[in-house]
């Protein structure tokens, strides 16, 4: 693993020196959905520290069994859909969600985060190509839409997701990440989102290179660190 983190981040440095931008202004989630905590100890300890989970109950899962094993530093990021039911389970263990795909959510997340006393950082799930399988704001409803969370003071909004639709190459990826992109700066325009980060969380294995082109700040790297998925866990 430490091998195949090194050519990540190699690759990761090209792409930034391609894109006029520092390595550091790019965060590197490894995806350890359906790996075993092992995995993800042995990913810590070649020096990754953003891990994305799709499961709440499977984060939890991992979070327990690698409590007496790995220092303090890690970050667990939820990537996959919330459900409201899981929202205080998931505030257990995630201070970061990509997955803000409804306004259903964003108001639980707010009100558990305030009873709590916490920050959330999220990220707001948008359906490009406004697929049926995938979650997700409509683009063209999203900037009318979300305009009631810029108020929230207990669910940070910092940026916007997206999984494009599927193509079978990388650069059929770059006119999704234009346009995620382009969402970013309108919403980033309107003042009601002044001191929006305006983070872009998009780019995978098989495309992260060209969303760093395109202006990802954080990508979602899965079977390029870890190799295939195995069997998944239930969510309970």
């Amino acid at each position: 693993m430490p091998e195949r983190l090194a050519r990540i981040r190699a690759r990761i440095e090209s792409a930034c020196e391609r894109a006029g931008r520092p390595p550091d202004s790019v965060t590197l989630m490894g995806v350890s959905k359906t790996q075993p905590a092992s995995a993800v100890a042995e990913a810590f300890a070649a020096g990754l520290r953003a891990f994305g989970e799709n499961r709440v109950q499977e984060g939890l899962a991992k979070s327990r069994e690698l409590s007496s094993q790995i220092a303090p530093g890690i970050e667990w990021h939820l990537i996959g859909p919330l459900q409201s039911n899981k929202v205080r389970a998931a505030l257990g263990l995630f201070r970061t969600i990509h997955s803000i795909d409804r306004l259903a959510i964003a108001e639980a997340v707010e009100r558990e985060a305030e009873k709590r006393g916490i920050t959330v950082t999220g990220f707001l799930e948008v359906n490009l190509g406004a697929e049926e399988t995938k979650h997700g704001f409509p683009a063209e409803e999203l900037i009318g839409t979300v305009k009631p969370l810029a108020a929230y003071k207990h669910l940070r909004i910092v940026g916007l997701m997206a999984i494009p639709p599927l193509g079978r190459a990388a650069e059929e990826s770059r006119p999704w990440f234009r346009r995620l992109r382009a969402l970013r700066d309108e919403l980033a325009a309107r003042p009601e989102w002044a001191g929006f980060p305006g983070w872009l969380s998009m780019g995978m294995s098989d495309d992260f290179e060209v969303a760093i082109e395109e202006g990802a700040t954080h990508m979602r790297v899965g079977t390029a660190i870890f190799g295939p998925r195995r069997a998944p866990v239930p969510d309970r």
